[in-house]
């Protein structure tokens, strides 16, 4: 595996499986845009051993042996994977906190053995590393404005809570199907929902304004991670900004179909997807045009 096929390969399971960050992404200058790819493919490499459907080996060797090559590589050994050399040629180039990719993994492994969360504030704790993580994995290739590094880093790890919840609220019938459940227990219990209603083939009453709760809590994570667009550089703006639309446009998705989310998977409507797309492309384009001048100037 040369490192080209690896920021490829990674490339290819972004494409595949993170549609509308991959659409966000394509925002993005391209010497930056293939870095974001390789966070994702090492992301999504790591969930595919522990979610996967398919997978019949033992996940917790192969996560353990994941993890093994990271370390090494991380201590400069040379790995052979089809993924980790991007991932790893990424991590060093932009000095990304290795912290919080073990914090990442440290969630991955969790899955392996944990099923339920109390309260929220338990669910806080898986989702610090499972999404909280990879926003602030990714803030160095999104590059704040010099100065702005640390107060950056709060909007960052907001924005990956409210991916991912907005993910949990999508996927609960998907995540019920492999014995998880990601809403707190004690909401479930608040709003009368028990657990084999997550199972069922409708969406009913005490499930949706259960959801509807979740939900509000979502919104206060995007409204709090839409606050750091302006701390990071121009050229990165446009992308962020379409993330933040196109997942957020997920969850209002989820609003307008009454929460019905057992029944079918809930997906942001192709016109919509383009619309907001094209609505930042003309400043993305400007920016890394400008990005590009000031470069040569400075060279």
């Amino acid at each position: 595996m040369t490192l080209t096929s690896g920021y490829e390969r990674c490339r290819r399971l972004h494409a595949r499986y993170g549609r509308s960050y991959y659409l966000a992404t394509r925002l993005l200058p391209g010497w930056k845009r293939r870095h974001v790819h390789a966070l994702y493919g090492f992301a999504r490499y790591a969930d595919e051993i522990v979610d996967s459907f398919t997978m019949t080996g033992d996940r917790t060797s192969a996560l353990d042996r994941l993890w093994a090559g990271v370390e090494a590589g991380l201590s400069g050994a040379e790995v052979r994977d089809p993924v980790l050399p991007a991932f790893l040629h990424t991590v060093r180039s932009f000095g990304v906190d290795r912290d919080d990719v073990r914090s990442f993994l440290t969630s991955m492994r969790a899955d392996l053995s944990v099923t339920r969360y109390a309260t929220y504030d338990d669910l806080l704790g898986y989702m610090a590393g499972s999404a909280a993580a990879i926003g602030t994995m990714t803030l160095p290739l999104l590059e704040p404005v010099p100065g702005c590094e640390e107060r950056a880093r709060e909007p960052a790890r907001q924005l990956g809570l409210a991916f991912q919840l907005t993910n949990f609220l999508r996927d609960v019938a998907e995540d019920h199907a492999r014995g998880r459940i990601y809403l707190p227990l004690e909401d479930l219990a608040k709003f009368g929902v028990e657990p084999e209603h997550l199972g069922a083939r409708r969406t009913g009453r005490a499930l949706r304004d259960l959801l509807a709760f979740e939900a509000e809590r979502a919104h206060a994570h995007y409204r709090a991670a839409a606050e750091g667009v302006e701390l990071l550089v121009a050229s990165s703006r446009p992308c962020v900004s379409a993330a933040l639309e196109l997942y957020g446009g997920i969850l209002t998705e989820i609003e307008r179909r009454g929460f019905e989310v057992l029944a079918t998977r809930v997906r942001l409507p192709h016109h919509r997807r383009a619309a907001i797309f094209t609505r930042h492309l003309l400043t993305a384009t400007a920016a890394a045009r400008a990005e590009r001048q000031v470069r040569v100037e400075l060279s």
